[in-house]
């Protein structure tokens, strides 16, 4: 919520994507999903299985956490 801002653009703190970016909510510049199994969805329904990959930064190699 932090980065995207409010759905509603109009309500998005500036510094969001949506409050210094976006002037409707229907004609919105991104999209955030409500849930892990609504986001599954989604990505199903825009993009096919080769286009989806599985990514890791490669920082995550190197920092030790416990």
């Amino acid at each position: 919520v932090y980065l995207l801002g409010a759905t509603n653009p109009a309500d998005g703190p500036p510094g969001t994507i949506r409050g210094d970016l976006c002037i409707q909510t229907g004609r919105n510049i991104i999209h955030g999903s409500d849930a892990v199994e609504s986001a599954k969805k989604e990505i199903d329904l825009w993009f096919t299985e080769k286009e989806v990959i599985n990514w890791k930064p490669a920082v995550e190699s190197w920092v030790y956490e416990h």
